[in-house]
């Protein structure tokens, strides 16, 4: 005899196996319906939506590393502190730009026709550089912390990603002033 109270009655409610059932039966019935023709548009169409979020996270992510650029330049002393999240900035710009729309340039390759974006001004003072960079990496983990709601699922996660990581640069940057 165990030496634990085991219950006496039958469990009330549907059984596992029941449930398991019914689950396979609701994917199965979803697999089916998501095979017809009709939806062709609707994935193109997403697709190329899909394609232009991640051209536009792209863009920003290259608006900031040239942020990042311009801090560098005006207070080189600042190298040690800022290269790994430069990089870091980079290497979400060339993960957003894999998947972005074939028809726009590079983010960080100026086109003949276009001109050059304009620098970002610096402050002159290194920790108000650094508070200037720090308020770029939240205000664009914001946005795309916003964006992907309507994004894709895959994308919505890249966006989730990148986002936290825009929030904690952020927060390491403006720790360095404590």
């Amino acid at each position: 005899m165990p030496s634990y109270p085991t219950p006496s009655h039958a469990r009330s409610g549907p059984r596992r196996r029941s449930l398991l059932t019914g689950a396979v039966g609701a994917t199965g019935a979803v697999l089916l319906s998501g095979c017809s023709d009709s939806g062709s548009t609707d994935t193109d169409e997403r697709s190329s939506d899909t394609a232009r979020l991640r051209a536009r996270a792209a863009r920003d992510s290259g608006e900031l590393l040239g942020r990042y650029d311009a801090v560098l330049a005006a207070h080189p002393s600042l190298a040690g502190r800022l290269d790994p999240l430069r990089t870091e900035v980079k290497r979400h710009e060339a993960v957003f730009a894999e998947g972005s729309a074939p028809s726009s340039p590079p983010p960080s390759s100026p086109s003949a026709s276009a001109s050059p974006p304009a620098k970002p001004s610096v402050p002159k003072d290194e920790k108000d550089a650094v508070r200037a960079l720090a308020k770029a990496e939240r205000e664009l983990a914001k946005r795309r912390g916003s964006e992907l709601l309507d994004a894709p699922p895959e994308v919505a996660r890249l966006f989730a990603s990148v986002a936290a990581a825009g929030a904690a640069h952020a927060y390491l940057l403006t720790e360095g002033d404590k």
